[in-house]
């Protein structure tokens, strides 16, 4: 079989295939014995359907059709064989297949044109020497008086409170209906039109402005138990339930008893309490820790994150059409998993439309983390940066002490993510040495918001025992 290679962008080789005549003989001929052997013809056994009657009522076209899907899918895993070529996902026919009818004769060489994808080359252009910023997040020792804060809130006695009005950090109890406020226009005789799901009784909210649509706190604020007032309010716009939103709201209010909190001191006895440390100077020094580790730990990822971005810009390779759709489907898988331990129901979700939409905002994201991992494997192989087997077995058994031994786990699996992690992470820590960062204040890169979740998120953690879970723990028990 003669076969002519030639490079084609997104990193696939064109073949072009002569077959011979021989073996578009034989196929044909095949093809005609497997259908005399099972067309089912009027007149004729099965079998013993003489050949012109046969090619006259299946008609040539379709016999050559059989003959060259045989032909074309034998010919090019031949190809791909002989030429000792490392493809990558299913050929391609760039052949027009009805040219290749009307070109087949059984007896004469056939030359058909196909493609398939390979393993792109990367050219790095520069690896070393980067210059690039990555925020600096610095540990903020109001954080740990926040914690402690938030634990005696958690902790706090309800007295009840006699002999003053209800101000800004009481808990009432109260019996509240809402209406909705009537706009300029309406009849003023008509009854109000009640708000649903706005009425309750002995409802207890603690006042502060955000425990409520606004207006509502500040409304009970200054009022004595026993007291009733209506007070005026107004749903934010958006808002959970849009039917509401941006709407003006009138409460009747009744003030049946307020309560004040009683906080526990901050010493040894509240450490005791909500941690297992026996002094206050412990669980400060504890929570000093976790959040300084935290704050470098974030610095690190925002260095190792603005390393991988300005060196995808010195990076140049030609992505094949199958790794792409390879990585989309990993994430999107990645994504189904989540959902799904989150209750939801998959198979409703991802509708074809939505899937369709998903797949086109994953190509994006899809084909940085393919070039990122290409990169990186490419200046592992240059610089002989390896990970040694006693180095994945201390981390995998680390991994495996965390989890109860209850746990489906398949160590095979687990070694290999945990070996391409590790390398990973050698590979990245080679270039941060062998590159110049400068550390800049948190925020000036990136947009406020993301910063105030961040730290939202981390607030809301307990100060026990910090929980760590890990991805690739996560992937070989639910694979």
């Amino acid at each position: 079989m003669k076969v002519t290679q030639e490079k084609l962008p997104a990193s696939q080789i064109g073949l072009e295939i002569e077959i011979t005549p021989e073996i578009t003989k034989q196929t044909y001929e095949k093809v005609i014995k497997n259908l005399a052997s099972t067309a089912n013809i009027p007149g004729f056994r099965k079998g013993k359907v003489p050949r012109p009657i046969l090619l006259q009522r299946l008609g040539t076209t379709r016999i050559k059709a059989a003959a060259l899907e045989e032909l074309i899918q034998d010919g090019i895993e031949q190809a791909v064989k002989q030429e000792a070529i490392l493809a990558i996902g299913q050929p391609q026919l760039r052949s027009s297949f009805e040219d290749l009818i009307k070109n087949y004769e059984p007896g004469k060489a056939l030359t058909i044109s196909a493609a398939v994808d390979v393993e792109p080359e990367v050219n790095l252009v520069q690896y070393t020497d980067l210059l690039f910023q990555a925020e600096e997040v610095k540990f903020d020792p109001e954080r740990v008086e926040n914690t402690l804060d938030k634990e005696r809130q958690e902790l706090a006695t309800l007295i009840p409170v006699e002999g003053r009005a209800a101000q800004i950090a009481d808990i009432a109890v109260v019996d509240f209906k809402g209406v909705f406020s009537k706009v300029e226009g309406e009849d003023e005789t008509a009854e109000p039109e009640p708000i649903p799901g706005a009425e309750a009784t002995d409802f207890q909210v603690e006042l502060q402005e955000d425990k409520f649509i606004p207006g509502f706190i500040l409304g009970i604020v200054g009022m004595n138990p026993e007291e009733t007032k209506e007070i005026a309010a107004q749903f934010p716009d958006p808002y959970a339930n849009e039917e509401l939103a941006g709407k003006a709201a009138t409460f009747t209010v009744t003030l049946k008893e307020l309560k004040e909190k009683e906080l526990p001191e901050v010493n040894d006895d509240l450490a005791q309490e909500i941690s297992d440390f026996e002094t206050l100077d412990e669980l400060r020094a504890s929570l000093v820790e976790r959040y300084q580790k935290e704050a470098d730990d974030k610095t690190k990822t925002n260095k190792q994150e603005a390393l991988l971005t300005e060196l995808l810009k010195h990076v140049e390779v030609d992505l094949p059409e199958t790794l792409i759709e390879q990585e989309v489907d990993a994430m999107l898988t990645q994504t189904a998993i989540r959902l799904s331990q989150q209750g939801l129901d998959v198979r409703n979700l991802f509708t074809q439309d939505i899937i369709a939409q998903l797949r086109q905002r994953s190509r994006t994201e899809a084909i940085e983390r393919i070039k990122r991992s290409l990169s990186l494997r490419e200046i592992g192989k240059r610089e002989s940066i390896e990970v040694t087997p006693e180095e994945i077995a201390a981390r995998v058994t680390e991994l495996l002490q965390q989890y109860s031994e209850e746990q489906d786990v398949d160590e095979d699996k687990l070694r290999s993510i945990v070996e391409n992690e590790l390398l990973t992470e050698k590979i990245i820590d080679w270039l941060l040495e062998h590159s110049s960062v400068e550390l800049v204040p948190e925020g000036s890169l990136s947009p406020t918001e993301e910063t105030e979740a961040v730290e939202s998120d981390a607030d809301a953690d307990a100060p026990q025992t910090e929980e760590q879970s890990s991805e690739a723990f996560t992937e070989v028990t639910e694979g």
